[in-house]
């Protein structure tokens, strides 16, 4: 790798500039008829365009276009924002939000609410405790796993669920039928104990674990974490040909610019929500450094170039490097992407609900590939993309029979998840859609 020196930058001077030029942020509804300008000013740190993007992100905003400059002391950047269906962010309160997060307020957090959705907590935070499981994916998994919660009277209050490569990686919030976080020493070891035996239950699986997470960070993060730690993106290109859509496969090159000594990563592919994100982070988490970078939609497609440094100050140099650079940005990307059938439900909350629905997932033959739970004071909402056993797509009639089944005791929206490349992800739905019971009034609310 070639070296590259770094200057010295002596700590307390770095938060001695930080004091006298705090971060500046601006929303600029002006300079563009069709998005949002979010411009962001800041002394540089480490980290800090990872920080920005989640922000974003957890906002559910589409990045159509971004300008990264971080070269030297100084953090600039500009985004192209729209909110999910495409229009200007307007609100009041969300702009004051983004002013507050990226803002000088940012740095001691005061007055900005934290996303409790997309956190991860210690062994308890507050009312919920938080739960870490990975190991080897298999049809049903998850309706075993949500079993055993409901068995032992845990709720699960919030949970997020990805499956890549043959393995599962889930982060669940659960409190007891009080409402309250569980911290009693037998129920939780009894817990692991059970949650560990179906893991490792998959084909003498040997790779499970179970984890009470240690400290905060990003849930979407942490999963990106968790997979990159346990190797999903090993064997990825002989297993892509198989579950990896064409429409889906990115187009991944890393060169190096000689002038200023940075590598240059270029991803194309097709644009989806959140796809900035997954590999700004998968580069932070690699120890990278990105000094600038562009970012742009055109059409279905998004194209995003990078350029970096090891945090050593090295470049990347060897074919190996590269190689492993371009698997993990691409098992990075794959990891959210879903192609078939998603099914949002909506219930009144209560212990053994995901056991429920997942148990007549399994019985009717289909596996979640993805999985997203929340809920928004007494109400559940729970999406689900699905697939059949063999990882196929499902039929359109067995999705309505199954949402006549479950429509029984809860609201259920089907949605086919678009897979012509024309139509990207991150536009809305196809038009193809049922609903099913009597909760409409606060579905999606």
């Amino acid at each position: 790798m070639a070296k590259v020196c770094w200057p010295y930058f002596d700590p307390e001077y770095e938060n001695f500039s930080n004091r006298m030029n705090p971060p500046r942020v601006s929303v600029d509804n002006a300079s563009c008829h069709d998005c949002t300008l979010i411009k962001v000013d800041s002394v540089n740190k480490p980290g800090i365009l990872l920080e920005v993007v989640q922000i974003l992100t957890d906002l559910d905003f589409i990045i159509t276009k971004a300008y990264i400059s971080s070269d030297g002391g100084w953090f600039m950047d500009v985004f192209h924002v729209t909110d999910q269906q495409g229009r200007k962010i307007t609100d009041s309160k969300t702009i004051d939000f983004i002013e507050k997060a990226l803002g000088p307020k940012s740095q001691s957090k005061e007055g900005v609410k934290i996303l409790p959705s997309k956190r991860v907590g210690v062994h308890s935070v507050g009312d919920h405790t938080a739960i870490e499981l990975i190991g080897r994916d298999r049809p049903g998994l998850l309706s075993e796993i949500s079993a055993v919660l409901a068995n032992l009277r845990f709720n699960v209050f919030a949970a997020e669920v990805w499956t890549h490569n043959r393995r599962i990686a889930c982060v669940l919030y659960v409190n007891d039928a009080t409402n309250r976080a569980v911290d009693e020493p037998n129920r939780l070891s009894l817990m692991e104990e059970q949650l560990n035996n179906i893991l490792r239950g998959c084909d003498g699986e040997k790779v499970a674990r179970t984890n009470f997470s240690m400290g905060f960070t990003h849930m979407d993060r942490r999963l990106h974490q968790m997979l990159f730690a346990d190797r999903d993106y090993e064997s990825y290109r002989a297993a892509r040909d198989v579950n990896c859509p064409l429409s889906f496969r990115p187009k991944i090159t890393i060169e190096r610019c000689e002038e200023k000594g940075y590598s240059v990563v270029t991803v194309k592919c097709k644009d989806r929500a959140k796809l900035m994100f997954d590999i700004v982070c998968t580069l932070t988490d690699m120890q990278y450094v990105v000094f600038h970078a562009t970012v742009s939609s055109d059409g279905p497609y998004a194209s995003q170039e990078y350029f970096i440094r090891h945090v050593d100050g090295c470049t990347l140099d060897t074919e190996g490097e590269k190689e492993r650079v371009i698997q993990c940005i691409e098992a990075a990307i794959r990891r959210r992407v879903s192609e078939g059938v998603s099914l949002e439900l909506c219930a009144k909350d209560r212990v053994g609900l995901l056991s429920e629905v997942t148990r007549i997932l399994r019985e009717n033959g289909l596996t979640v590939c993805r999985a997203g739970v929340s809920t928004r004071g007494e109400q559940a909402l729970n999406v689900f993309y699905v697939r059949d056993a063999s990882g196929n797509p499902v039929d359109m009639k067995t999705m309505e029979a199954l949402g006549k089944e479950i429509g029984k005791t809860m609201m259920v929206y089907v949605k086919r998840v678009p897979t012509n490349a024309k139509v990207p992800e991150t536009r809305g739905w196809a038009k193809t859609s049922f609903f099913f019971g009597n909760l409409l009034e606060r579905f999606l609310t």
